[in-house]
């Protein structure tokens, strides 16, 4: 179990620095190719397939010049081949006109098939201003 759960973190260590060199290719691996769905934070409605998770990426990579994703304190509970990890964001855009940190909490829930896990279902969701910041 130890050894699944330092793996599915590692994975999401590896997607955050992808996310930061603006690598959507390598971040899209982590996903599942035909299962994967969501809900993001940058709008209401829920996601499905890989092509709507690449307009969100590039939602935020095409906010500012720089920007800067980041995960702290990831837990991760294992079910047999499905696994759920949960963790806190960050993310900083920054540019000429724009300086803006966002906070927020998220659950990736993992499938493992033919010995690879993958992100079928993610759920992101800023905090509230003042709360839910860790």
């Amino acid at each position: 179990m130890e050894e699944v759960a330092r793996q599915l973190i590692e994975m999401e260590e590896q997607a955050a620095r992808a996310f930061n060199r603006g690598d959507l290719d390598t971040i899209l691996t982590f996903f599942h190719p035909q299962e994967f769905s969501g809900f993001s934070s940058t709008k209401y409605d829920r996601i499905h397939g890989l092509r709507e998770l690449r307009k969100t990426f590039e939602f935020y990579l095409g906010e500012a010049e720089g920007v800067h994703y980041a995960i702290s304190k990831p837990e991760v509970q294992l079910y047999g081949g499905a696994a759920v990890v949960t963790f806190y964001w960050e993310v900083r855009l920054r540019g000429k006109k724009l300086r803006e940190t966002l906070h927020g909490r998220a659950t990736h829930v993992y499938i493992e098939q033919e010995g690879r896990w993958r992100v079928v279902h993610e759920h992101f969701s800023k905090a509230v201003r003042g709360k839910g910041v860790e």
